[in-house]
């Protein structure tokens, strides 16, 4: 294998200069594959370092993104069918992937960690949308694609933080906790904060941001939650009946805002409730037969599994969004690409700061300064199909994810070698 990740190595080294070549002899259209050739061997070469195969990931993102800047007409329909429809159930499926490694243990967290939860939430609430209006105003970006950057700041952070907190050796225990938390708070603090920061840059509905939200993302981790429960932490049936009532509450409240915001009559509410009942609470109790039938139960399997069709899943939404958006990308990537780095590298360094400055635990500050440099792009891309400004407003979320892996990964991968340092109350 060593032989195969050298002459990768060495094939992406011809590929970039023949990518040059093209490029700036003004055949642009011909240096396309070089370019994505390039991106492709470079992803199979870092395999071979144990400091670098991070980052094959991110570079397999950007072959795609690459491609769907080149050839955007393959990544928008086939016939009649529209790519963009893909999204949602992708982000569901994902979401479903993040609550089925989580259980009720880890909310319970914000009870074994105040401190760490209430700095790292109000951070994330706070400091990324403030961050974001600023970025956006002081680059002038157009109203809907400055909206999108707001979106991402005002997002929860998801599962890739949880990851680059076990390998940055924080505290993950308040990494899986905070993200758990902010999650739930999603559903409120995301349409407040984009209705006060981004109302006069884009039409914001405050009840259809919150029922996407709920739809796309409560719904899919409830799931999660639910085979969680029956797989791996089925207990007693008391405990189980209350788990199931709160879940069934959770999807009334969602029928509910669908009730209230569309003017639905009772039989299609009715309707509605049933089919979410199904769909997020039986099918996921069938699904733990039918896994633990195939799988025998294999939870670590089950997580590999989880995890490869997240990273493809992401992978396919921000595709769609970059062809989507190619022409808007043109007229403001490069400056996209540094207003989401800034608002990236201030979310780690403000984080981290705020919690030094608070005496938090050396791991609870590289936690905090993660959970908030790190946000839900998926999420946040969601909610710009959801607007139909996907081509915009999903711009800086499309930018932000694949980003935010390469500077997470690198700065999770600097602290790794560096152990946490022990101050007074540390254990």
């Amino acid at each position: 294998m060593k032989f195969v990740y050298k002459l990768s190595g060495i094939i992406s080294l011809f590929s970039i200069i023949l990518f040059s070549y093209f490029y700036f002899s003004g055949k642009s259209q011909l240096s396309g594959p070089f370019l994505i050739f390039t991106f492709v061997s470079l992803a199979i070469a870092v395999r071979g370092s144990e400091k670098l195969k991070g980052f094959s990931y991110s570079l397999l993102i950007l072959t795609a993104v690459t491609a769907s800047m080149y050839y955007p007409q393959y990544f928008l329909n086939y016939g009649e069918f529209e790519y963009q429809s893909l999204i949602v159930p992708l982000l569901q499926i994902i979401m479903f992937g993040m609550g089925s490694q989580m259980s009720l243990n880890d909310f319970k967290g914000v009870m074994k960690m105040p401190k760490g939860v209430i700095v790292g939430v109000i951070c994330q609430f706070t400091l990324m949308p403030i961050l974001g209006i600023s970025i956006a105003t002081l680059f002038k970006f157009p109203p809907e694609v400055a909206a999108g950057i707001v979106l991402v700041g005002s997002s929860p952070s998801g599962m890739a933080s949880n990851v680059m907190s076990f390998i940055a050796k924080a505290n993950l225990a308040l990494s899986v906790t905070l993200t758990a938390f902010a999650t739930l708070l999603s559903p409120i603090m995301t349409p407040l904060l984009m209705q006060l920061l981004a109302g006069e840059l884009v039409e914001i509905h405050f009840w259809e941001m919150m029922y996407g939200i709920f739809n796309m993302v409560i719904l899919p981790i409830c799931a999660g939650l639910v085979f969680n429960l029956f797989a791996f932490a089925y207990k007693n049936k008391k405990n189980t009946i209350i788990q199931i009532a709160s879940y069934l509450l959770i999807i009334l409240l969602k029928n509910l805002i669908d009730y209230n915001t569309n003017g639905l009559d009772f039989n299609s509410f009715a309707t509605g409730f049933s089919i979410d009942v199904l769909i997020f609470i039986l099918l996921p109790i069938v699904g733990v037969y039918i896994f633990k039938f195939f799988i025998k139960g294999g939870k670590e399997s089950l997580n590999q599994a989880l995890s490869f069709v997240s990273m493809l899943g992401i992978g396919i939404i921000i595709t769609i969004i970059t062809a989507a958006g190619r022409d808007s990308l043109l007229e403001v990537g490069l400056l996209l690409i540094l207003a989401c780095c800034i608002h990236n590298l201030l979310g780690y360094s403000l984080g981290y700061s705020l919690s030094k400055l608070l005496k938090m635990k050396e791991k609870d500050c590289r936690t905090v300064a993660l959970e908030v440099g790190m946000q839900n792009g998926g999420m946040a891309s969601g909610l710009a199909l959801q607007m139909g400004k996907i081509a915009t407003v999903g711009l800086a979320p499309a930018i932000f994810g694949p980003l935010m892996n390469i500077t997470g990964s690198s700065l999770a991968s600097w602290w790794r070698n560096r152990e946490p340092e022990k101050v007074e109350g540390d254990e």
